[in-house]
């Protein structure tokens, strides 16, 4: 039986979790072709990107109840072997419509395999850990997939970029059908509450990710778009989409060391203000080295704070339950986040995406502060 502390089942959950998690490091450059080699607007753009993340929504917050009744190996070589196949077919497709059923069912196939694979990380012995040790597999892909996808898309358009995506996700096929672990077994104690309601301090984590996530999709789908419209050359933009890429390996590497150093709870608020911030440096910024700072580190802000949320909510619910649904909190938001950017930029321009990021962040600070601190007591955790 392969379990979540062998290599083979760690190697497997590693690119589960790249193939899964895709938009977090493509959506610049998935948006961008979507309107440099197809023609789409902004708006189009954004909905196909939403279409995507919605059906992964769709299909975590179908499976996450039920994840600790499935075969997780089973759910996730399907999940991604049907990805695999849509992303084929659109490779072959240039209309909307094609692409836009062609996006919706990748999404919910891979959101599907995410939820079996983010399930049964949060069922190992050091969920922290082991998310972090993922994250650190995501920054290394996302490194290889800037800085080899854009300039294959610029040379031989913009089909490769699916033609990429389904490779990724055949890999991640193979990978679940030969290594993928079985989650670790409830304790007793939890498991006779492994039924029971989730406490209500983990809907509050769940919609601040939620929010987070929705402004972590508004801003990244544009990333790129903003850096050339504003006349930074397609040369500047790629090379920060390339060292976006190179400072996402830090943020789950430190949150692996500080783990027992930082307090969760104060991660969270510090996270969702400071990604406010960034966004309207990026977005209201003129001048490339502010726009190129900023963005460099934004995506990173995100990670670092996940991985500690993930942490903290896999103290708070060990069923897995929660954490199955981790591609519906994150992508909940980052499904609306592609569309609602576009709306606003064809609208009211990229300035109205800082104001809309700010009001966003006020909602996720008022859930994060429900939550307990790392060090509190259960009665503590219970009242919060």
């Amino acid at each position: 039986m392969i379990t979540t502390d062998s290599r083979r089942g760690r190697s497997a959950l590693m690119i589960g979790h790249c193939a899964g998690m895709v938009d977090l490091v493509a959506l610049p450059v998935w948006v961008g072709t979507l309107v440099a080699q197809y023609r789409f607007d902004a708006q189009q753009a954004g909905m196909l990107a939403s279409l995507f993340l919605g059906g992964a929504v769709l299909a975590s917050i179908a499976l996450a109840s039920r994840f600790d009744r499935l075969n997780g190996r089973l759910v996730a070589t399907l999940g991604f072997g049907l990805a695999a196949l849509g992303f084929g077919v659109a490779a072959g497709a240039s209309d909307f419509a094609t692409l836009a059923v062609l996006h919706a069912l990748s999404g919910m196939a891979s959101g599907a395999a995410l939820s079996a694979t983010h399930g049964t990380i949060a069922r190992s012995g050091r969920p922290h850990r082991l998310f972090a040790i993922v994250g650190m597999a995501l920054a290394v892909f996302g490194i290889a997939f800037m800085g080899a996808t854009p300039p294959l898309v610029a040379q031989l358009g913009g089909p490769v970029l699916f033609q990429v995506f389904g490779g990724v996700m055949v890999v991640a096929a193979l990978a679940a059908a030969l290594a993928f672990p079985v989650a670790d077994a409830v304790r007793t104690p939890v498991q006779a509450q492994g039924r029971a309601p989730l406490p209500a301090v983990v809907w509050c984590g769940i919609v601040g990710i939620a929010c987070m996530g929705l402004v972590q999709a508004m801003t990244f789908s544009f990333l790129e778009r903003v850096g050339s419209d504003r006349g930074f050359g397609a040369a500047a933009v790629t090379g920060v989409l390339v060292a976006l890429g190179i400072v996402n390996f830090a943020p789950p590497a430190l949150a692996a060391l500080l783990e027992k150093r930082l307090d969760a709870r104060r991660v969270l608020l510090g996270g969702a203000a400071l990604q406010a911030l960034l966004v309207c440096v990026i977005m209201l910024s003129t001048q490339f080295i502010a726009y190129a700072l900023a963005a460099s580190v934004f995506a990173a802000v995100m990670i670092f704070t996940h991985t500690f949320a993930f942490g903290l909510l896999a103290q708070l619910d060990r069923s897995g339950r929660a954490l199955a649904a981790t591609p519906a909190m994150l992508m909940t938001g980052a499904a609306i986040g592609p569309v609602l950017g576009g709306t606003l930029v064809k609208s009211f321009g990229y300035g109205s995406l800082a104001i809309a990021a700010t009001a966003i962040a006020v909602v996720a600070l008022l859930c994060f502060s429900r939550l307990p601190a790392t060090g509190a007591t259960p009665r503590q955790r219970a009242l919060a």
